[in-house]
């Protein structure tokens, strides 16, 4: 019963070291350094007790499998958290197959700030849009699949922004 006792222990407290570094790489990313820290010293701390307890006992093998399968548990959670309760914004540049106004109006109509310019792309003689947007996580998956019906073989970019500084979101 001991060794049950321990592999949970082992097992729940992976979850929560993992689950805090995860936080702790995204604040790192949106420069909240002071919660990075936080998170830090409560990962490494609950990291180093939980190690030694599993080295100490690290010929038992149910000890290794429960100290893996938190580690995996402990990601899958931080992901689960990063997606649904960090807030964040991301950039999108859409360069459209051809010059199509409505496609910018459509965009606009569903609540997107769009910015446009014109470019050319490989051929010379063909005539296209870079869109630029700037939306919230939450609205990506929307925004991806209106794009892809206004247009299919559109060329999207999406990066992480760190900053926003005045613009349009609904």
């Amino acid at each position: 019963m001991n060794t049950l006792v321990l592999c949970l222990t082992i097992f729940f407290a992976r979850i929560t070291d993992v689950t805090l570094g995860s936080l702790r790489i995204i604040f790192l990313g949106k420069e909240k350094s002071f919660l990075a820290f936080c998170f830090g010293f409560l990962e490494i701390f609950i990291w180093f007790m939980i190690a030694k307890n599993a080295l100490a006992k690290g010929d038992n093998w149910w000890i290794v499998l429960a100290y893996c399968f938190g580690y995996a548990v402990g990601t899958y959670i931080g992901s689960l958290i990063s997606q649904h309760f960090i807030k964040g914004t991301l950039g999108v540049q859409i360069v459209t197959s051809s010059r199509d106004d409505e496609m910018i109006h459509s965009l606009r109509k569903s609540g997107y700030a769009v910015s446009a310019i014109d470019i050319r792309g490989r051929d010379k003689n063909s005539s296209k849009y870079m869109l630029f947007l700037e939306i919230n996580k939450k609205r990506f998956d929307s925004l991806r699949y209106l794009v892809k019906e206004l247009d299919p073989t559109a060329f999207v970019v999406v990066n992480d922004t760190k900053y926003v500084q005045n613009g349009y979101f609904k």
